[in-house]
């Protein structure tokens, strides 16, 4: 009998990135309508359940300065678990997840399959992320029973991925799609994120008011869902000329002792964020050398040379203001650069994993300019995790446009 070959170190898996022709083939977001200004909103609603204390204050006053205009609010102002004199304990905080997170969910998932234009019997997999709820069936479940998917398709859930749950999600989605090319099967992954920070709001606040610690989550977080389609582009899609964009490289890399800067854990009062001062520099500090990797394994650029950061717009997280304009400086970026990160981040808050989506979606808008062509997208998230994809725009003919 012969030996077994031996098994290469991890880092052989760092190997470029041959073309396989996966598409994004539509990306949409999910914000319910109500916003809630953030100058006035937060505190409004603090004033409500707590007396002032230098702790509160100043998380207050934090809350005005972080850049924020609206945070996207999923919970209405009379809602009896949110507005209620005792907090909302963690078994309540998951059937308000799941009476209002799901059908976020589920408009942002028939919006993505809409644009795509196929049918819902073409769909052979769907990944549900979300971190602020945890149940069995998973959030893959309800929303697959709620569009009507068939009991056939195969479903993924993540969780404990944060904020770098939606690119998280490309990520499997592109390994499952590149198996699936192996065995020359189609593969059209739906890819759903959905986020309530708005439900921990009452936990956030406990946890000042009893520790008196200036703790920044309940400055950031908002409500959101989104979802975005993958096509390995076996078999005929319904609009084969209408692609979002090409993606052409995936990666994760975990930053060194950095995994309790990061966190977001449930105990007896529910669900709590963890965000250490060090993250803006952990972050902005990783980006330069995750970037030359992938940038540098990607065949589009290999007759190209080297290509500068500011050769892409990028599609950053926007985990704050300090995190985007420290990830600009380090890597020589303009504001224009990310300009859809700061869009989203001004007009809807920070919506943790389903943010991403949201960026990809609104820099194709016609408002955001006509754009370079390939697009460096990364998210952060616990661990300090860094995904980061490289992708492509899919421009429209000279034909299509005049059509």
């Amino acid at each position: 009998m012969s030996p077994l070959p031996t098994l290469p170190p991890a880092s052989a898996a760092k190997a470029p990135f041959p073309d396989v022709g996966l598409q994004i083939v539509g990306v949409a977001p999910g914000y319910p309508k109500r916003h809630v200004p953030q100058d006035t909103g937060l505190r409004e609603y603090a004033n409500t359940f707590y007396p002032k204390t230098p702790a509160m204050e100043k998380v207050l006053d934090i809350a005005s300065k972080t850049g924020i205009i609206q945070r996207a609010c999923a919970v209405t102002d009379d809602d009896p678990t949110m507005y209620n004199k005792v907090s909302p304990t963690i078994d309540l905080q998951r059937e308000l997840f799941h009476a209002v997170g799901v059908d976020l969910a589920v408009g942002a998932a028939r919006k993505v399959i809409a644009e795509w234009g196929g049918e819902l019997s073409q769909i052979t997999h769907i990944i549900a992320v979300s971190s602020m709820v945890f149940s069995n069936p998973g959030v893959d479940f309800r929303v697959a029973q709620a569009l009507g998917l068939s009991n056939d398709v195969e479903r993924v859930v993540l969780h404990g991925v944060g904020c770098s749950g939606g690119l998280a999600g490309v990520r499997h989605a592109a390994n499952i799609a590149c198996g699936y090319k192996l065995m020359n099967r189609p593969a059209r992954i739906l890819i759903v994120a959905v986020e309530l920070g708005t439900v921990s709001l009452r936990t956030e606040l406990d946890k000042i008011h009893r520790t008196q610690q200036v703790l920044i989550p309940a400055t950031l977080f908002a409500d959101a869902a989104s979802a975005l389609m993958l096509s390995n582009g076996i078999g005929q899609d319904p609009k084969p000329s209408a692609p979002v964009y090409d993606l052409l490289a995936w990666d994760l890399t975990t930053v060194d002792d950095s995994a309790g800067d990061i966190a977001f854990d449930a105990d007896v009062d529910g669900w709590s964020a963890t965000l250490t001062h060090r993250v803006p520099k952990l972050t902005s500090t990783s980006v330069p050398s995750v970037f030359a990797s992938i940038t540098s394994r990607v065949a589009a650029f290999t007759s190209l040379g080297s290509p500068a950061a500011a050769d892409f717009d990028w599609a950053i997280h926007p985990g704050g203001a300090k995190v985007l304009v420290d990830v600009c400086k380090v890597m020589g970026l303009t504001e224009e650069h990310c300009r859809a990160s700061w869009d989203i981040y001004r007009n809807h808050g920070n919506t943790s994993s389903a943010t991403i989506f949201s960026v990809l979606n609104r820099l194709r808008q016609e408002d955001m300019g006509v754009g370079r062509d390939f697009v460096l997208a990364t998210a952060f998230g616990p661990g300090v995790s860094v995904e980061t994809c490289v992708l492509k725009r899919c421009r429209k003919s000279e034909a299509e446009v005049e059509a």
